[in-house]
């Protein structure tokens, strides 16, 4: 019997499923950006929004002010002036004008870029594309996420299908499924295409498909990913190829969380549930066990009372303040007033956790640097000011350097750009050559990359 080519066969297959489907618009060839390529990205959610301008007309207390490269933090952005120079701080960024004073309509929109959620989010794209060969493509992890059954609009992260997904809230089920067996010797993160590294028969193809994608419609995409996916699997399963594991010094167990799942709902225990949490999405990226990750604390009109969160500005066991009661805090920034005081304290502690995230990233040696610097890592929220739910001048920061594809510590500012336009830029980050992202088509925006 004749003998098949394995590549041979691996080009008729991906000839043959290519064939069968119809496109897509955003899985385009993998292209590293000019100057580098991020390794992971990650998004960083808190919920109800920040003391953005008041109604009576006062200034935002988030923004940075200045200019590009000489600018000011706010006092909610204070925990980051550490990593300021890691940063990129943006004004101008819009989420469209649907749904806008809407905390639901925000939290469909956030990472879709689509209104009504009615797409994929841009975690879900990227961890079939660039993180398509990770062990775990796609790491949800959640914080008090799903408190009360919370579903649907309520989480942030959105399949192929337009359905929300459902984060991971217990770290106890989440060290199991990333280390129930102790540390495990997985390949490395995919890289440019060497010596040693056949180079897939699929990143070929894609370059014929490019200009096809563009002009099919969104149901002849979703089937050409579903293809894609197989394709790979296949590819994966036949080469079978493996890489050294990961260096020791970088990777190793993280610590088993010991708070029961009786209690992971429990206020008091929220900080230290985040702290898990964290730590175990870094050990895990780490570990390579993944290159896409999303942490969501609590959801949108959060009933949280984070004034029980214990060694914290906000603690007040006399008082329970929730984050969507303090984001109504009314119409001018009142020191004075409870529920102004409080917000901005649980804001401030929404961006110090986000900070130790950083460090984390910072503390760990990769290549010619550190993990951050070849991470992209976003920090989100679904409405701009908490009071009035705008959907206008969102309270993003991007931080890391991307393996050198990004230029952080500056101010971008912009005249309305839609914020789909950022997660183009994050796309191309990664390797992935998005023209623009979300129903708006918002292409990459300009000032990010390089």
């Amino acid at each position: 019997m004749k003998r098949i080519d394995r590549r041979a066969f691996l080009s008729r297959s991906g000839a043959t499923l290519l064939g069968t489907a119809l496109g897509t618009s955003l899985l385009t060839r993998p292209a590293r950006a000019a100057a580098g390529q991020a390794s992971r990205v990650i998004f960083f959610y808190f919920p109800d929004g920040v003391v953005g301008a008041s109604q009576s007309g006062q200034p935002s207390l988030w923004h940075a002010t200045g200019s590009e490269n000489a600018f000011s933090l706010s006092p909610q952005l204070q925990p980051l002036a550490r990593h300021q120079e890691s940063c990129l701080f943006f004004r101008g960024l819009s989420m469209g004008p649907t749904d806008s004073g809407s905390h639901p309509g925000g939290a469909k929109k956030l990472l879709t870029a689509v209104d009504g959620g009615n797409g994929e989010s841009i975690d879900f794209v990227l961890s079939r594309t660039a993180g398509q060969a990770a062990l775990h493509r796609h790491l949800y992890l959640g914080v008090m996420a799903n408190q009360s059954s919370a579903s649907g609009d309520k989480h942030i992260s959105y399949s192929a299908s337009g359905q929300s997904a459902t984060p991971e809230d217990d770290p106890s089920a989440a060290f199991q499924r990333l280390f129930g067996n102790g540390v495990p010797n997985v390949p490395n993160p995919p890289t440019e295409p060497t010596p040693n590294r056949r180079r897939s028969v699929i990143d070929g193809a894609l370059a014929d498909l490019a200009a096809f994608r563009e002009r099919v419609g969104p149901v002849e995409l979703r089937k050409l990913d579903a293809h894609l996916d197989s394709l790979r699997e296949l590819e994966r399963r036949i080469q079978n190829t493996t890489q050294p594991p990961p260096p020791t010094e970088v990777c190793r167990t993280p610590t088993r969380s010991t708070v029961p799942n009786a209690e992971i709902y429990r206020p008091e225990r929220f900080p230290e549930l985040l702290r898990l949490q964290t730590d175990l999405l870094v050990e895990a990226m780490a570990c390579r066990l993944t290159q896409v990750g999303v942490i969501q604390n609590a959801f949108h009109t959060s009933d949280l009372i984070m004034s029980r969160f214990p060694n914290t500005p906000m603690h007040d066991p006399g008082f329970d303040m929730r984050s969507h009661q303090a984001s109504h805090y009314g119409n001018q920034h009142d020191p004075n007033h409870r529920e102004y005081a409080d917000y901005l304290s649980q804001r401030i502690w929404w961006v110090e956790q986000f900070a130790y995230l950083l460090d984390q990233l910072k503390a760990r040696p990769e290549g010619e640097g550190t993990m951050l610097d070849h991470s992209v890592v976003v920090l989100v929220t679904e409405v701009c000011d908490g009071n009035t739910h705008s959907h206008d001048d969102m309270p993003f920061v991007l931080a890391g350097r991307a393996g050198g594809a990004i230029r952080p510590g500056r101010l971008l500012s912009y005249d309305y750009a839609r914020h789909g336009g950022l997660w183009a830029s994050v796309a191309n980050a990664m390797g992935q050559s998005f023209t623009g992202f979300g129903d708006s088509g918002a292409g990459p925006l300009g000032g990010v990359l390089g």
